[in-house]
């Protein structure tokens, strides 16, 4: 667009100007703009990230869940299989979240078999899965499809953040299984002081049933939402001032897009499950205290006798070292070991710390404890 100034004759190219303009700028306001730019091309021009790409084969489905083994055809040395259980929050593909920093390509590459047991996203017709139909229904057919397809005697089963805690109610309710080895990453067992989460949902100011009466599922928003309220300046505004602090590594862009994908694609939280969930554990404390009732049958942890390696993050305020570790206290393991690492919740199992730390932490055990 060319603009005439009165009858000067003079000509105004917008383009042209700031360009000028922006040569006369100190170089630190230059530097300053250059970033911003960046910053802007990152959230609104950079494709989404391809995550979850180590390969795999879909070998048993139920509902929207599906039971994945990975590299089926690569050389497994590692005897034992690893069942891996997610939560029923969020997408699986965290412990597979892009080459080079994923716990399953890691795992794999060192020869261990390693199967993922994926929930799917459900629906509103699943609003009244419970958590008892997960533990005994789904757990038990995949632990049994893992041992036929492995043509093993004995399972390793690793359940990460609330993965973890059905793992041990299923692994107690069934002591009679071939459960050699347990990883716990991140779960939580004790909720006597689960901080500001037991505050936000205290049975004296929060309508549990009223909540999942009128919406069915938990919407992923609201689970995001409580999470993020934890330490709201660090979770809403701080991934935006680290970006625009580190936009110029390409490395740092990478794994930030990646974590802000997988932060945002949560899934509906089934509203029996999350009732049971809410009230069981934040409210009344019933797993460590042995007042937990699945499936009409009462849950011991001392039924656990597997070899265990529980592991917390230093950082992690979703479930705090003071959760994780009174578990060890309860079940009557003899091998049984418990390890704080310098993360947090997501990041023990993502980025460089998990890379270096947990990944090995795990190898090193799982090979120790699977002869």
């Amino acid at each position: 667009m060319h603009v005439h100034k009165g009858g000067m004759g003079m000509v105004y190219s917008p383009v042209k100007d700031m360009d000028q303009i922006f040569d006369t700028l100190p170089e630190e306001v230059k530097k300053s703009y250059t970033r911003y730019k960046r910053v802007s091309d990152v959230l609104t021009k950079n494709p989404e990230p391809l995550v979850g790409q180590t390969h795999k084969k879909v070998i048993w489905t139920k509902n929207k869940a599906k039971l994945y083994h990975y590299q089926p055809a690569k050389q497994k040395t590692n005897k034992v299989p690893i069942l891996m259980i997610y939560a029923l929050i969020n997408k699986p593909y965290v412990l597979d979240m892009t080459p080079g920093s994923s716990l399953i390509e890691y795992l794999t590459n060192k020869g261990h078999d390693v199967f993922l047991l994926d929930w799917g996203t459900p629906g509103h017709e699943d609003k009244n899965m419970k958590l008892d139909d997960f533990i005994l229904d789904y757990i038990p057919r995949a632990v049994k499809k893992v041992l036929r397809t492995a043509k093993a005697d004995e399972i390793t089963l690793l359940g990460y953040c609330m993965g973890g805690t059905m793992t041990a109610i299923f692994s107690a309710l069934h002591p009679e299984l071939p459960i050699r080895n347990i990883i716990f990453l991140t779960s939580p067992f004790d909720f006597s002081d689960t901080g500001l989460y037991g505050h936000f949902v205290d049975e004296r100011y929060f309508n549990l049933d009223k909540m999942v009466d009128t919406l069915g599922n938990i919407p992923p928003e609201t689970i995001d939402f409580g999470n993020k309220l934890l330490k709201p300046l660090v979770n809403y505004i701080g991934p935006y001032v680290t970006l625009a602090d580190r936009v110029e590594s390409e490395p740092f862009v990478n794994s930030w897009l990646l974590m802000q994908k997988w932060v945002h694609d949560g899934i509906p939280f089934p509203g029996e499950a999350y009732r049971q969930w809410i009230r069981d554990f934040y409210q009344q404390n019933k797993l460590i205290n042995d007042e937990l009732v699945i499936g009409g049958e009462n849950v011991r942890l001392k039924n656990i006798k597997a070899n265990i390696l529980n592991i917390a993050g230093e950082k992690d305020h979703i479930a705090t070292p003071e959760q994780v570790k009174p578990l060890l206290d309860k079940v009557s393991s003899k091998n049984k070991a418990f390890h704080v690492m310098p993360t947090g919740h997501v990041s023990i199992v993502v980025g460089g710390t998990a890379v270096k730390k947990t990944y090995p932490l795990i190898h090193e055990w799982l090979v120790k404890n699977s002869k």
